[in-house]
């Protein structure tokens, strides 16, 4: 495969260590509504990973049987912004690699834009990216649907093919494919989980330090 003219980066657990405190805010919010007590944190992690606001709402709605009232997006993202505010770190690894990455870049993320953008600016990631910040609040379909990405593609002038993304989640990496795009899985443990990354065409990065190599 030739070597890529553009790199699209997902954001959450991918360049901002972000999913553990947003997870453990969901799932404590999650509680507050009635939430089972036999389905745990690591249950709720492993269900909306991946996904954008709504599917996961969907999801608590039709798996978790509980009723998402008006005003809990609000509190939801207030609590977790003041989390983020106060805990939030890059991916360790990532300052560097933008730092010596000469290749044009941008953020295709599930979050909302707001989100994005104080993402990065609370880890001084900001200026790596500029104002190429793409998210599927933009689309009509998220992840793993490949709408994201492919509107990343389009406005940043890249053809899908010459595009590599940077996922660290299934249904963000099935996007990638599905938009026929070079994919690497950010996998930085061993798990079994590996295996559907690789079985759908994914190549695996353990490292944010070892993906300038990885870009011919």
């Amino acid at each position: 495969m030739a070597a890529p003219t553009l790199v699209i980066f997902d954001l959450d657990g991918t360049l901002v260590d972000s999913e553990p405190l947003a997870n453990q805010v969901f799932y404590e919010k999650l509680v507050t509504l009635g939430l089972d007590p036999g389905i745990n944190e690591a249950r709720v992690t492993e269900d909306f990973t991946g996904l954008n606001l709504q599917s996961c709402f969907k999801h608590a709605r039709e798996q978790y049987g509980l009723e998402i009232p008006a005003g809990f997006r609000d509190d939801l993202q207030a609590a977790t912004y003041a989390r983020m505010r106060a805990e939030l770190q890059p991916i360790p690894g990532v300052p560097a690699m933008l730092e010596a990455l000469t290749l044009p870049r941008c953020v295709a993320s599930s979050s909302d834009l707001e989100k994005i953008a104080l993402s990065l600016e609370l880890t001084r990631l900001r200026p790596h990216f500029g104002s190429h910040l793409f998210s599927a609040e933009q689309v009509a379909r998220g992840k793993p649907e490949p709408d994201v990405f492919l509107h990343a593609a389009a406005q940043m002038g890249a053809r899908p093919g010459d595009c590599l993304v940077v996922e660290d989640s299934l249904p963000g990496a099935t996007a990638g494919i599905r938009a026929g795009m070079r994919v690497l899985a950010f996998r930085p443990e061993p798990s079994a989980a590996d295996a559907a990354f690789t079985a759908m065409g994914c190549e695996l990065l353990r490292g944010m330090d070892a993906l300038l190599g990885r870009l011919n």
